[in-house]
């Protein structure tokens, strides 16, 4: 049995979420080249495709470690939410279709700070405990 098969669901999860990201930031780039060349549409393109990688590598990290891979799990949760807030609400902006609420853009950037600090944090935690 590999360590794939022993992979807990939540975090096949996260890595079906973070593929999810990946194919909208894509699809957004693709918009923003050929359909609504705005800097907001490629900005939420990038935000989407370099935090579906990241996801993918914190999900990762939550199976690997031995010591805080519930912090890994909370950081990945928390990027996911913060990243999509952040570009659902500048894509929708950008297709002049409204917002998402008042304030999604910042509460999303601020829970994607929060993110990297959590990873941050997850990662002190493995490294002292190791």
């Amino acid at each position: 049995m590999s360590r794939f098969d022993e992979t807990p669901r939540a975090d096949l999860g996260l890595a079906i979420a973070a593929g999810l990201l990946g194919a909208a930031g894509v699809s957004l780039a693709a918009i923003a080249a050929h359909r609504v060349p705005t800097p907001a549409m490629a900005t939420a393109a990038q935000m989407l495709m370099v935090h579906a990688v990241a996801v993918l590598a914190v999900a990762a990290w939550a199976v690997r470690s031995a010591n805080a891979a519930g912090w890994w799990r909370v950081a990945a949760r928390v990027m996911l939410l913060g990243v999509a807030l952040f570009a659902g609400d500048i894509a929708l902006r950008g297709f002049e279709i409204g917002q998402l609420f008042p304030m999604a853009a910042p509460i999303g950037g601020s829970l994607t700070i929060l993110a990297w600090v959590l990873v941050a944090l997850a990662a002190a935690i493995d490294w002292r405990r190791s």
